[in-house]
């Protein structure tokens, strides 16, 4: 008995040693396995694709018109999980990007919206904004009448850098792992797309509205590369010159096809609303606007990405590097035409296209076996009111400009004595409150947040209205909503009182300019995106169980056997480590 006793403490002992040895070297790329040390290969490139706007449904609606090669591979032979989502409410684009990056989620990483109310600087602000950087290309300023993005135009500054994100990103923890000799770029139409995805320590590139260039700021750079030089140099928007963005197939063989031409749709001065959309003539102050208006602007992020690939030299070495592409035209279309029109399905069959010439580039260049490929979005989209009210389903959109003149507002101004503006500003999803007056007055804050709370709860189009001082003090239901609500607030950004549209109804006006559709809120449209890991030898999976956004960095730091994020809240996502170690 003593022997025996002897010989299962002995065999434990063994076991515990090899375990806590495979956990101690795990970080440096090696993994217990069957009684063995082996090494692990890392991929010589991470390639994140996200995609903004682009709904969980939107990759498979369109896929019998799609050849080989773009989203037939990745939803074929990835591993794809079909009920992935955002766990924050203010599904905004620069929230979404950063959750992805950082696997936190906004109440952690700091970026609750693409504009907040900055107490010392008394305004708005916008999120990537940062005068200390100004742009390297004078001529390339986004402070422009042409730029149709109301949140750009917050900016007071066009310097730009990652700073207001709090904590770190995955591509910055892949830089601390290889001591700064990992090459990290981000590439998107949008600023807030490619800096929210290099971090703090990668490269980050953007398009230009008013030069027709990529650019960057002096946060990256003294100045540019050669090669940046030579390729704005060649003038990549000269070729859309008087050209049209046209029907790739026959109009007929479209779901949208007969109904070209809806009422809903933003009519923008020389481009229209129908088919051939005119990009108009290179001198035209909208032009480079309009080409990001449709497929033209993920071609010309596509271009960009295989420059940094070849200039750069990514893959090519044993240090893993990491490529973010944001492709933008999808939001861009979304907002102007809506997700159910014919512009948005031509747009997916093109977006199609162009991932399907990135991924033939990138397995050309580096080999699609050497390279960890994620496909995901920063939030979904909602359908145009109208539109589901032709369907049946009786929707309209909702007029915040008007709530302050309430009856009931005024009531509540004259009980606090205010004469002038009981709420600031809205500016989605937070009323903003006048805290000077209040502090003046001698008011409770809490008392004032939640009296105007309730009586704008009361008002057509509002299912919730959270006050701040309640989140912070745990005072909110557990519910769904009250926990997305809550796990999108900083105490230092996010404003007096959060509110909650009712499904399927949304505000429809940037700051005068009147737009089909829009995204930003917590119900399932909005926060339902796709999520796919392909490449390096993963084989295909169809994954049903739910799972948030948050895990994408969790699970990329596990595969390359480095920490995660300083913030991140995810899991690993098993199924994908079970594939890479059968």
């Amino acid at each position: 008995m003593k022997l025996l006793m002897k010989s299962l403490i002995n065999t434990y002992l063994l076991k515990l040693a090899l375990y806590v040895l495979s956990i101690a070297t795990a970080a440096s790329g090696f993994i217990y396995s069957s009684g063995v040390i082996a090494k692990l290969v890392n991929p010589k490139l991470v390639l994140q694709i996200t995609v903004d706007q682009l709904r969980g449904d939107m990759p498979a609606a369109f896929l019998d018109k799609m050849p080989k090669g773009g989203f037939k591979y990745l939803l074929n032979d990835g591993v794809v999980y079909k009920d992935a989502h955002h766990n924050h409410a203010n599904t905004e684009t620069i929230v979404g990007h950063s959750t992805i990056a950082t696997g936190a989620l906004p109440a952690v990483h700091g970026m609750i919206g693409n504009v907040w109310y900055d107490d010392k600087l008394q305004r708005l602000v916008y999120n990537v904004e940062d005068s200390r950087y100004p742009l390297l290309s004078a001529n390339a300023d986004v402070n422009q009448k042409t730029e149709i993005d109301p949140t750009q135009r917050t900016a007071k500054s066009s310097g730009r850098s990652p700073s207001n994100i709090q904590v770190s990103t995955f591509s910055d923890e892949m830089m601390i792992a290889s001591n700064g000799k990992a090459k990290v770029f981000g590439v998107s139409v949008k600023d807030r797309g490619a800096i929210s995805m290099a971090g703090h320590m990668g490269k980050a590139f953007w398009f230009s509205k008013k030069s027709g260039e990529f650019v960057t700021s002096e946060y990256y750079y003294d100045k540019y590369p050669e090669w940046v030089l030579a390729w704005n140099a060649e003038k990549p928007t000269e070729k859309y010159h008087q050209q049209t963005w046209q029907l790739s197939q026959p109009k007929s063989s479209y779901v949208f096809g007969k109904q070209d031409d809806q009422a809903w749709e933003t009519k923008l001065p020389g481009f229209g609303r129908t088919f051939p959309h005119q990009y108009g003539d290179m001198t035209n102050d909208y032009f480079n606007t309009f080409l990001t208006l449709s497929p033209a602007g993920d071609e010309l992020t596509l271009n960009f990405a295989k420059a940094v690939v070849n200039n750069e030299h990514l893959g090519k070495d044993n240090i893993t590097d990491y490529l973010s592409v944001s492709f933008s035209s999808t939001d861009y279309v979304g907002h102007i035409f809506g997700p159910s029109s014919l512009e948005a399905e031509d747009n997916m069959l093109r977006l199609d296209r162009t991932i399907a010439d990135l991924l033939k580039f990138i397995d050309k260049k580096v080999g699609l076996e050497n390279t960890l490929i994620v496909l995901s979005a920063d939030h979904g989209a909602a359908e145009v009111p109208a539109y589901l009210s032709s369907l049946g389903m009786k929707k309209n959109v909702v007029a915040p400009k008007e709530w302050d003149k309430a009856p009931s507002m005024k009531v509540l101004k004259k009980q606090f004595g205010f004469d002038t503006a009981l709420i600031k500003s809205y500016f989605h999803p937070y009323i903003y409150l006048d805290r000077d007056l209040i502090a003046r007055r001698k008011l409770s804050l809490e008392q004032v947040q939640k009296v105007v709370a309730a009586e704008v709860s009361k008002f057509d189009g509002v299912a919730l209205a959270v006050t701040s001082t309640d989140i912070e003090s745990g005072n909110t239901s557990q519910d769904y909503l009250h926990t997305l609500v809550a796990n999108n607030h900083s105490e230092n950004r996010s404003g007096d009182i959060y509110i909650v549209l009712e499904a399927h109804r949304f505000v429809a006006d940037m700051e005068g300019l009147s737009v089909a559709s829009t995204h930003g809120s917590p119900w399932g449209y909005d926060t339902f995106v796709p999520l796919v890991f392909a490449g390096f030898n993963i084989d295909d999976d169809i994954i049903y169980q739910r799972v948030s956004t948050t895990d994408i960095a969790v699970t990329l730091s596990a595969i390359l056997g480095i920490k995660a994020p300083s913030g991140a809240q995810g899991k690993v996502l098993i199924e994908v480590i079970n594939q890479l170690n059968d």
